[in-house]
């Protein structure tokens, strides 16, 4: 498969890359804007593969995306490219209104327009597959029944309101100009190359470093969380095997609070790393809640996994433990970050 795919060099993105280069043999062109979140270093071993491109380009940029589509001529399309931080859309929405909304219709057009230009044979298996999220949802309260692909809509963030948008624009280039169109949900992703913003690096590089681990509230919100390399096994599984207009829910089952989550990485680490002065959990410090902080997001994946015939492989326990090894063994990456992108700026965590 020849797959154009957005957002590569972010976190998720370039977990798609690393995995379609290792387990598969797709040829794959990386759109990618280069933004503060994305790493080429990320890739890993794909960045010498031939294998893989990476274009440096704006989803935004009508005649890049174009050019894109007519020099590539992809087989599919894989949307994965967007803001996506809820904090930074509190403080500045309009860059999630620019790339998520604008960006997702500039290649829904482009698309469209290559999609109606192949052979016949080619065109009965184009896909464009978008990739979103479960806060498009809303929040649900302690006994409500998780997310499904049926669930409506009602989100509460700029960010969750702009990828809201963004569905709702794949969904129609479907039902109105018959582009084959596919979406996914996921819930909150974790694992290695994830920016130091988000709440597992965030608290992880904190506790390391004896700072303070901040939890909004009370630390009872909760989220559904799937480690970010099972998450792109399912995403390539989507698009290889998907069906035109489906929505998958892709989960992993393993629901936490944020309270319990920061406490679970604060074991791990002592138990790797024992701090002279005593348990990390003495850093964690309550702090005000963010505006419209959603309560409870949790996925049922029941339909996907019997669809495609995948399972999430790690549960959380395994895949923390994973990612806490991966970030103390890449000291240089992070802390490079830290040091030059992210000193200064608010920190804030991501759930």
């Amino acid at each position: 498969m020849r797959l154009l795919l957005t957002g590569g060099c972010g976190f998720i993105g370039s977990a798609v890359v690393r995995h379609a280069i290792r387990h598969t043999d797709h040829v794959l062109l990386n759109l990618d804007k280069m933004t503060y979140a994305a790493s080429e270093d990320a890739l890993d071993t794909a960045r010498q593969d031939p294998r893989h491109t990476l274009l440096r380009a704006d989803i935004a940029d009508a005649a890049a995306v174009r050019q894109a589509f007519a020099a590539f001529q992809p087989d599919a399309v894989m949307h994965l490219a967007a803001e996506s931080h809820v904090d930074r859309s509190i403080d500045g929405p309009g860059p999630f209104i620019q790339t998520n909304i604008v960006g997702t219709y500039v290649l829904l057009e482009a698309a469209r327009d290559y999609w109606a230009q192949l052979p016949p044979a080619r065109r009965d298996t184009f896909r464009f597959h978008h990739v979103s999220t479960d806060e498009v949802f809303g929040a649900l309260g302690p006994a409500d029944p998780p997310f499904t692909e049926t669930t409506a809509y009602d989100p509460r963030s700029p960010y969750s309101a702009s990828k809201a948008a963004s569905d709702h624009l794949v969904r129609a280039w479907q039902h109105t100009y018959g582009l084959p169109t596919i979406v996914s949900n996921t819930c909150n992703n974790y694992g290695p190359w994830q920016f130091p913003e988000k709440l597992i690096p965030l608290i992880l590089l904190n506790a390391l470093e004896g700072k303070r681990l901040p939890v909004y509230g009370d630390g009872s919100n909760q989220r559904d969380w799937i480690f970010v390399e099972d998450h792109a096994a399912a995403l390539l599984r989507v698009v290889a095997d998907g069906q035109p207009g489906a929505t998958y829910a892709i989960g992993a089952r393993q629901p936490r609070s944020n309270l319990a989550v920061v406490r679970a990485i604060c074991a791990a680490l002592d138990a790797r790393l024992p701090d002279p002065a005593g348990p990390r959990e003495r850093l964690i410090g309550f702090v005000t809640d963010r505006p419209g902080h959603d309560f409870r997001y949790e996925i049922d994946p029941s339909r996907t996994e019997a669809a495609l015939n995948w399972r999430a492989p790690h549960d959380f326990e395994t895949g923390l433990a994973r990612t806490i090894d991966w970030y103390l063994a890449h000291r240089p990456w992070w802390e490079a970050i830290r040091a030059a992108r992210y000193a200064g700026q608010r920190l804030g965590n991501a759930a």
